[in-house]
């Protein structure tokens, strides 16, 4: 079964994620998408990709119920694979931007601030690292690119809050860098996406392997020993009890 619609339109390559209600990541949602955007790097027609998701989510994150039934090698296995994606993602050499159609939380979150540009819709689509909130941790790399994002302090407040942040709220925090609504977002994508295709590839490229160069070698320094953690965490006696909880309430 696919979860990852690949369309065409000029320029630009739109993968959409459609696996049920909240568009929630497994290991084969990770190889799909990662599989969709390396068939698009030799792809000299398309000169910017859209990530996005059907309905009113782009992603709610881990699927849980399913990650609970796996042993911890097994869910080691999956956080390495999905760091190793959002990695790929934030040294993706064409443009690649993320377009909010709804609630971005958690490991969706973590996709979308690894892209070069975030439109959300306004409304009730929220945007959280919200791990925090049921006794769980994130990972290196995706605070080392939250800290590039927003700052040290912003970082803070946004990870220990665990707070679910609407676009305009996101967008002042700079989070986002554009808030649209429902009627707007497939016009705000494309013309988001058309404004860097028009740019030089390589050019493109270049600049942005430098300015990334940097967070992502500590990204990689620290991210195995930051899975670790998250490990331990998530398999204590209290976080798992909670995401028991969660998964039946």
């Amino acid at each position: 079964m696919s979860f990852v619609q690949c369309t065409i339109q000029g320029e630009t390559a739109v993968l959409r994620l459609s696996r049920g209600k909240v568009n929630s990541l497994t290991g084969e949602v990770v190889r799909e998408l990662k599989d969709a955007m390396n068939g698009l790097i030799e792809n000299e027609k398309v000169k910017a990709v859209i990530l996005t998701g059907q309905g009113k989510f782009f992603s709610y994150g881990f699927d849980i119920p399913e990650f609970l039934k796996y042993s911890r090698l097994q869910f080691q296995e999956y956080l390495t694979l999905f760091t190793d994606f959002y990695l790929y993602v934030y040294l993706y050499p064409k443009p690649v931007i993320a377009a909010l159609n709804g609630h971005t939380i958690a490991g969706g979150c973590m996709i979308a601030i690894c892209c070069d540009f975030r439109v959300m819709v306004s409304g009730k689509a929220r945007i959280a690292l919200n791990e925090i909130q049921f006794g769980s941790s994130v990972f290196a790399g995706s605070v080392e690119v939250l800290r590039a994002l927003i700052g040290q302090r912003n970082a803070e407040t946004f990870l220990y809050s665990g707070e679910m942040y609407p676009a305009e709220s996101a967008h002042s925090l700079g989070l986002i860098d554009k808030v649209s609504t429902d009627a707007d977002l497939e016009k705000d994508m494309l013309a988001a996406a058309a404004a860097f295709a028009a740019k030089d590839g390589a050019a493109f490229a270049g600049i942005k392997g430098l300015l990334h160069k940097t967070v992502a070698e500590e990204m990689r320094r620290r991210e195995r020993e930051s899975i670790a953690d998250f490990l331990d965490i998530w398999y204590s006696e209290k976080t798992w009890a909670r995401l028991q909880e969660k998964t039946t309430a």
